[in-house]
């Protein structure tokens, strides 16, 4: 799957099957379900899981929760638009 394929699965009621959970978590944020988009991330450990969780809480708009987690990913707050980020993401997981 590439990144267009993945934008056009937005169209879908329910994420592709083959879908790692953390492409499933920004799947979900994209249809606007942020709750579960953060159900799917909150109990994975390791660095990719803390990023999405960091920008969950960034677009939540809990700033010092989501510094934790960037943190925890060993990231940097991004200065631009949580658009941007996203597309970021899902481009590097895929």
């Amino acid at each position: 799957m590439d990144f267009k394929e993945f934008q056009l699965s937005l169209s879908k009621s329910k994420p592709p099957a083959n879908l790692s959970t953390y492409l499933q978590s920004l799947w979900y944020d994209a249809k606007g379900d942020w709750k579960q988009a953060h159900v799917l991330i909150q109990d994975i450990e390791g660095q990719t899981a803390a990023w999405i969780h960091a920008y969950l809480h960034r677009k939540e708009g809990d700033i010092g929760n989501a510094d934790y987690w960037y943190r925890r990913a060993d990231r940097s707050r991004p200065s631009f638009e949580f658009e941007k980020e996203w597309e970021e993401m899902v481009k590097v997981l895929l």
